[in-house]
């Protein structure tokens, strides 16, 4: 990585004439809690090469900054900044996702960062994530891309697969079948019902229902 900085870094400066500040990201902290350096230092015959390079460990990273300083870019990230993993934060990065048109297509990275710290029926009961909102993210579409060769139906399916899974763990799989035998509309019908499902028992309820 930092060797690629270098060339980037290199690239940069030489095409646009203007001095270029490398910025390191890290997202997560390190499980093993490695000192992560700021300088890359390179020999190979007899020539030398340094990169300085600012760090910046988003955990380490004040969630008030964000608000404050209107930094739009950080609100998806707000729930693994420091102090942002509270519900009522989370909901307060959603807000302001949701202000701007430009920015609501982020909210299912807020979604997903949410869940390193809140529980899942919790980050559902912030997000009020409906069908239309799951259909429109980058996750759900590339979903249903893997499934074109099978259907929309195929895709709808893999979709509430993973949702349940995600949700209550492994799926009997006598249900797995009653559910991929469903019509489309009624795959439609539970792909909008299942966020608002608290158990398994809520599922059993819904097949014993509509089949």
């Amino acid at each position: 990585m930092p060797l690629r900085m270098r060339a980037y870094t290199a690239l940069a400066e030489e095409k646009y004439q203007l001095p270029v500040y490398p910025v390191l990201i890290n997202i997560l902290p390190n499980s093993r809690n490695e000192v992560i350096p700021n300088v890359y230092q390179a020999e190979f015959m007899g020539i030398k090469v340094y990169q300085n390079y600012h760090v910046i460990n988003l955990w380490e990273v004040e969630a008030e900054l964000v608000f404050s300083q209107n930094i739009s870019s950080l609100l998806p990230f707000v729930p693994i900044l420091k102090g942002g993993g509270e519900e009522t934060i989370v909901k307060q990065a959603l807000n302001q996702l949701r202000k701007d048109d430009k920015l609501q297509e982020l909210e299912p990275l807020l979604s997903f960062f949410a869940s390193f710290v809140l529980e899942l029926p919790i980050v559902q009961q912030i997000m009020r994530w409906d069908m239309i909102v799951l259909r429109e993210s980058p996750w759900y579409q590339e979903i249903l891309k893997q499934g074109e060769k099978q259907g929309l139906q195929q895709g709808e399916l893999t979709v509430i697969n993973r949702v349940l899974s995600k949700r209550f763990g492994q799926i009997d799989q006598a249900i797995t079948l009653q559910i991929s035998e469903l019509e489309i509309d009624k795959i439609e019908s539970l792909a909008e019902s299942l966020l608002d499902f608290q158990d398994i028992n809520d599922l059993h309820n819904w097949l014993i229902e509509n089949t």
